[in-house]
């Protein structure tokens, strides 16, 4: 693998945490794993290991634009890597208040509600 992969592995566990990580690893197939490559160096290797704007910033910009396309099961994944990036649930709020005036009342409010599902089960 190259070095970018392995930047890519190391950011993506700092974001979205071992857990996902190893989940994602034991799920990793001969059918996707050239995918997995891609996302791992792409992704986390080159546009999330960018120093250019802070991670907490990065993921606000995730979070308006998995919910101005309406990707529900993405959204929760990086709702729940706020713990990690610094984006408060006060960010999340600000993000979603710009996605319904640009992008639409319903998108952000079903963004709202599942942050509300994801901030609970985070809490408990």
């Amino acid at each position: 693998m190259s070095e970018r992969y392995d930047t890519g592995r190391k950011v993506r566990r700092e974001v979205l945490g071992d857990a996902h990580v190893d989940r994602a690893d034991a799920a990793r197939t001969e059918f996707d794993a050239a995918f997995q490559e891609m996302i791992t160096e792409g992704a986390w290797g080159t546009l999330w290991a960018r120093d250019a704007i802070p991670r907490r910033e990065r993921s606000m910009l995730t979070l308006a634009l998995l919910a101005a396309l309406g990707n529900w099961e993405e959204l929760e994944l990086h709702l729940r890597a706020t713990a990690q990036t610094g984006a408060s649930r006060e960010d999340v709020l600000e993000v979603f208040l710009h996605v319904a005036v640009y992008a639409g009342v319903p998108r952000a409010n079903s963004a709202i509600r599942i942050a509300k599902e994801v901030f609970a089960e985070m809490d408990r």
